[in-house]
Order: structure tokens, then C-alpha cells, then sequence
């Protein structure tokens, strides 16, 4: 690595065109070109040349089928690479200067994906009441506990790989770390599939159902961060408990 090289890279992320890209792509889904140009208010001639920058440097992964174009970011690095960037922006001092910017703004700060896993005060409760129910540690790292691993292989959690199972991401609305890694994942992706959580619009935001909340509530006991106090959307699931998991609170 030299310092040239690290300035080249660091210049991708330096344009706000290519920020926009990236945050957006943070849901962990893939985007048309098309789709990130108008997210980004660029022509799509111009989204052209930004994506074949990202995809160059590996930022982004191209993925085509049939006629139409998709990218994706690479893999978790590079949404923990984003996160982390934007973990270390100072926070903001002007408000919204709209109602809709306001309203989009609280919405992730209450509940998002980042990338693949939970985030905002959604994240950081669930990760709390983990560490409270004696499923997760925190006292040398993130590390799930035997009673954390067995809980976990009931959600179908993947087998192990070379991704980390557990590691703390740094919240960067809460400034507090949130659970990521392969648990987090897992976590995120059955709430996701059961009806718990569902996302707001097209982008990052995530809500808690009514079934979600009781189901969490069963799991952990009550939190602000899934109770009405919080704000729940009034979408309720056919699924009311959690599959083959007991009450761990």
C-alpha cells in the first residue's frame, strides 16, 4: 500500500455522487443503474461512469440478468467500511429543511438494515436484550454464548464460514455498537422473513409489526424499541411466535 494508492482510493468515496450510491446500497439490496440515478439526481449517462469507478476498485459487485444491469456492494467489508466512515461523522447540528427529510431521518435513526443486519435503536436494543438474556458477551470482543449459538442454530443460521459470527458495528446514530457478522445477519433475515420487521419504502428504514412486537416482547421482554412507545407499523403477520424458540427472557 502507498500513500498515493490510498489517496486514489479514498477519492472515490470523497465524491457525493458515489457516497449516495454507497449509502444507498447500505439496504444490502441490488440497484439498476437506472434506480441510483434517480436516487441520486445524476443522468444516468453520469451514474454509468461512477458505477464502472466502483465496480473497478471492487467497491461494487455487477451482476446482470437479462437486460438489465445490477450492482450490489462487494461484501460485508465494504458496508462496514461505509458504516465506519459514517460512525465517525460529527453528528448534525441543522435540522432537516423539510418535513419528508425529518420524517426519512427519524425513520432510520429508530430502525434500519445496515447492509444485512439491524441497526439504529432497533440494532442496539435487540443487541442489548441478547446480551441481557445471556446469549451474547461483550466482555472480550462480541461472542455469542453456547446458549447464544444454540438459540442461533434455531433461527437456521448458516453454517460457520470465514465471516466473523459475531462483531460489534459502530451505530452511527446511536454511537454505540450494534450486533453484525453472521448473527446478525441471521437475526435481521428471519425478523425480515416472519413478518416482524418490514421495510418502510425503498430504502434502509425498517418497522416493527404488531406480531413483531409481541414476538420480541415474548423473546425479551418489553423495550421501547418495539413497543407502540416506538412506533409500530399496523402490518401484523400470520406468525405470531418465533418457530422452535422459547421465551429466553
Amino acid at each position: 500500500m502507498t500513500a498515493p494508492a490510498l489517496a486514489r482510493f479514498a477519492g472515490l468515496l470523497a465524491d457525493e455522487t458515489r457516497a449516495r450510491f454507497c449509502l444507498a446500497l447500505l439496504d444490502g439490496r441490488a440497484w439498476t443503474a437506472g434506480e441510483l440515478a434517480g436516487h441520486a439526481g445524476v443522468a444516468p449517462a453520469t451514474a454509468t461512469e461512477h458505477l464502472h469507478k466502483l465496480v473497478a476498485a471492487g467497491l461494487l459487485a455487477e451482476q446482470r440478468q437479462g437486460r438489465h444491469r445490477y450492482v450490489r456492494l462487494a461484501d460485508p467489508r465494504v458496508a462496514q467500511l461505509i458504516e465506519d466512515l459514517a460512525a465517525h461523522l460529527p453528528p448534525r447540528s441543522a435540522p432537516p429543511r423539510s418535513l419528508r427529510a425529518a420524517t426519512a431521518s427519524a425513520a432510520l435513526a429508530r430502525g434500519r438494515t445496515c447492509y444485512d443486519h439491524l441497526a439504529g435503536r432497533l440494532g442496539v436494543a435487540v443487541t442489548d436484550a441478547l446480551e441481557g438474556s445471556g446469549l451474547l458477551s461483550r466482555s472480550a470482543g462480541f461472542s455469542l454464548t453456547p446458549a447464544g449459538v444454540a438459540w442461533l442454530s434455531e433461527l437456521g443460521a448458516p453454517p460457520p464460514s470465514r465471516r466473523p459470527l459475531a462483531r460489534g458495528c459502530l451505530d452511527w446514530t446511536e454511537r454505540r455498537e450494534h450486533l453484525a457478522g453472521a448473527a446478525g445477519a441471521a437475526i435481521c433475515r428471519h425478523l425480515l422473513g416472519n413478518g416482524w420487521l418490514v421495510r418502510i419504502g425503498t430504502g434502509r428504514a425498517v418497522r416493527v409489526t404488531r406480531s413483531g412486537a409481541a414476538a420480541l416482547t415474548d423473546l425479551f421482554g418489553p423495550a421501547a424499541a418495539w413497543s407502540a412507545r416506538d412506533g409500530f407499523s399496523n402490518t401484523s403477520s400470520a406468525m405470531d411466535a418465533p418457530p422452535g424458540v422459547e421465551s429466553v427472557k
